[in-house]
């Protein structure tokens, strides 16, 4: 680590002394079980298409052998060793927002952080996976229809969902959760923006399910980590659209089981894209390429 930030400090000392030297970057995500992340290289190559030194570093807590109370140290130490910025993903989401000093209007609303700048001392909080998911829907499923939707997952990532969903026009949201409590204060946070009449925290999901439209997926289950179905394949019916946050792999089991029986799907490879899209700019000032990155992506994927 101390060569890194020593590494870090040079390279910042010889852009002071030439100011035509490109830009340099040094970026990290900060979760648990992120080895198979596509987000480093995906930084990495539309860094170097602007002619930057890019740097996107995994801070795996699994492999570092760390528990969430990790986080403040880790958030320290990036400071420390010169990182321009951090992508936050499981499970810090939401518990990383109380060590940050200044919050983005969206990430305040959200009540989850994927993105933090860190800036002549301050860490400021920024949502672009909600932006992600919606540029990622619209594209993936521009037809679909969202009078009634149920989410399935109320953590970071499924208030993210959320937000979009009725940023987008969905009539109206269920919002399931293993734990209720959890989905609760999900829907009163989201009725406080979008109306009470457009959101409710539900407890019978496959009742959800049979009324609703389309099915948003917003939990780890199905990643590699976390294989499984997270609802009886039973309850998909063909005119039901299923639409998933998890994109390694990209075909989920549920995914798989929705496809199965005809249901239109997105899988959650577009929300993984545009969330990069948008956390790069961030990061960098400049704007990258959607298409470019969407190009790398799957090409990534298929050789996966």
């Amino acid at each position: 680590m101390g060569a890194n930030r020593t590494q870090r400090l040079s390279q910042s000392s010889c852009e002071a002394m030439n100011p035509l030297a490109p830009p340099s970057f040094l970026i990290g995500l900060i979760g648990a079980g992120i080895q198979a992340s596509r987000s480093p290289a995906m930084h990495e190559r539309e860094g170097a298409a602007h002619g930057f030194r890019y740097w996107y570093r995994l801070i795996d807590t699994d492999v570092l052998r760390l528990g969430p109370e990790a986080l403040p140290q880790l958030l320290a130490s990036a400071e420390q060793m010169g990182f321009s910025g951090l992508n936050i993903t499981h499970p810090f989401k939401q518990a990383v927002i109380e060590h940050l000093t200044e919050l983005s209007d969206d990430a305040r609303a959200l009540g989850a952080v994927n993105t933090v700048l860190l800036r002549d001392g301050k860490r400021i909080g920024h949502n672009t996976d909600w932006s992600g998911f919606a540029a990622g829907f619209q594209r993936g499923l521009p037809e679909a229809e969202i009078d009634r939707v149920t989410l399935l997952g109320a953590g970071g990532a499924g208030a993210a969902v959320a937000h979009a969903l009725l940023t987008l026009g969905a009539g109206h949201l269920d919002v399931f959760d293993v734990d209720g409590a959890r989905a609760s204060r999900l829907a009163t946070n989201l009725a406080l923006r979008f109306s009470d009449e457009r959101v409710t925290a539900v407890t019978d999901l496959r009742s959800s399910v049979e009324l609703a439209q389309g099915l948003v997926h917003a939990t780890p289950t199905g990643m590699k980590a976390h294989p499984g179905l997270p609802l009886p394949a039973d309850w998909l019916r063909p005119e039901l659209w299923v639409a998933e946050i998890v994109y390694f792999p990209l075909e989920t089991a549920l995914l798989q089981a929705a496809r199965s029986i005809g249901c239109r799907t997105l899988d959650g490879g577009g929300m993984a894209v545009f969330q990069a899209v948008d956390a790069f700019r961030l990061f960098t000032g400049a704007t990258p390429d959607p298409q470019r990155m969407l190009d790398h992506f799957a090409a990534m994927m298929a050789h996966s």
